[in-house]
């Protein structure tokens, strides 16, 4: 068998060194700083959130005029409640018009949930207790832990499995508090659901994330039936960077420069898609707001130049990575996110459409911003709901296929 050839990154030269001391800004030296400090002997491994705060600072002052001008719109337009108060109203009839087609009629015949004012993060104890067992190893790093999300009692057959992936501009990539009401409520409907944490930057640089992600997705192939879940039907979902991370999965399933370590013949497909206000394009710096991003990423994600190294960038794109044979999406976004603007999410549906096979679901969510489904309990319940029923009916599409070829 012939090898395949190390296309890994070599190292910074002298050249390269000097290059980035005469160039970096402050915010760079900060970054390299907190970076250092973790190879420190001892004290080094606690010092490593150290380099992710510092990394979120940065992206918090990034997007912070985006912030602000979107709290002064909404202070200062005449009749902004009553508006808002309509685009909640909005969520049970979006969301079920973007299942139309790809949902069983019958299967939308529901009573969806009525809005609920209270934040859903505040409900986080109350989700918790789904979960089953935490803090179990699916690889041999320290940061690659999961929680099992699952029902006291399972059913006789496996369960489906749903990996979520936790958002935090691939700077933070923790489970805790994330995805907490969509799991909760896939638990109830008895699937397994396992909510990963992942390796981040500025200490951990691209691609260990998805790196991170695939070798989850791996170990659930090979081992979720231990928790009752099968082992023949894995579904992903993210929200944010956890969105780009499960549209990127779920698109590059053979593509080896994004396995990382995994043996050969390790199994990193995934059967469906749920997309939660992710960002989708890692090349496009057509915008203020995208040519920031691309400066982010190459400052503290990626930590090289998109002119010099654009394969990394593309092939980091889910928008870039579409083909006829990707797994049903569901994509979900909100109209008033400030941090990755909806345009992401309309680019990406349209092209996946003029390619794939399967279906691709999208809800537009009138008014909402990034992050509702932890801040926003008058449109969590339903969309939490909406991609239950999605995920339900392509399991039960291959359960079908399944049968038909036993037969």
């Amino acid at each position: 068998m012939t090898a395949r050839p190390d296309t890994r990154y070599p190292g910074p030269t002298l050249t390269t060194r000097i290059k980035w001391l005469m160039d970096a800004s402050p915010s760079d030296y900060l970054l390299a700083m907190s970076v250092g400090a973790t190879s420190l002997p001892v004290i080094g491994k606690h010092l490593e959130p150290l380099g992710g705060m510092t990394a979120m600072s940065i992206w918090g002052i990034r997007h912070m005029p985006d912030f602000v001008g979107a709290a002064a719109k909404s202070f200062l337009t005449p009749g902004n409640g009553e508006q808002k108060q309509r685009d909640r109203d909005q969520t049970n009839e979006v969301v079920e018009s973007a299942l139309r087609g790809v949902v069983a009629p019958e299967a939308l015949d529901i009573d969806w949930p009525a809005p609920d004012s209270t934040p859903p993060v505040w409900k986080a104890f109350e989700h918790r207790r789904r979960i089953y067992r935490t803090s179990v190893r699916y690889g041999d790093s320290p940061a690659q832990l999961l929680d099992v999300w699952r029902p006291k009692e399972l059913p006789a057959q496996p369960a489906p499995v749903m990996i979520f992936l936790p958002g935090g501009a691939w700077v933070h990539g923790s489970r805790i508090l994330q995805g907490y009401a969509l799991m909760s409520h896939l638990a109830e409907m008895g699937w397994v659901c396992l909510s990963i944490d992942y390796r981040v930057a500025p200490n951990h640089a691209w691609p260990k994330h998805i790196t991170d992600v695939k070798t989850a997705v791996a170990w659930a192939r090979a081992n979720v039936d231990k928790f009752g879940g099968d082992r023949n039907f894995v579904a992903v979902a993210g929200t944010s960077a956890g969105g780009h991370l499960a549209a990127l999965v779920g698109l590059t399933a053979d593509d080896p420069d994004l396995q990382g370590d995994l043996p050969e013949g390790s199994d990193t497909s995934v059967d469906a898609v749920v997309g939660i206000y992710g960002r989708y394009d890692w090349e496009d710096r057509s915008t203020v707001e995208r040519a920031r991003f691309v400066d982010f990423l190459e400052r503290v994600v990626v930590k090289r130049k998109i002119a010099k190294h654009p394969e990394i960038f593309r092939k980091a794109s889910p928008i870039a990575r579409v083909r006829p044979d990707a797994p049903p999406f569901l994509v979900v976004h909100g109209s008033g996110d400030t941090v990755i603007p909806v345009q992401q999410a309309r680019d990406f549906v349209e092209k996946l459409r003029s390619v794939s096979s399967s279906s691709v679901s999208y809800a537009e969510l009138p008014g909402a911003g990034h992050g509702f489904d932890m801040t926003d309990g008058a449109r969590t319940g339903s969309t939490a709901t909406a991609i239950g029923l999605f995920l339900n009916q392509v399991h039960r599409n291959r359960t079908l296929v399944g049968d038909q070829q036993v037969i």
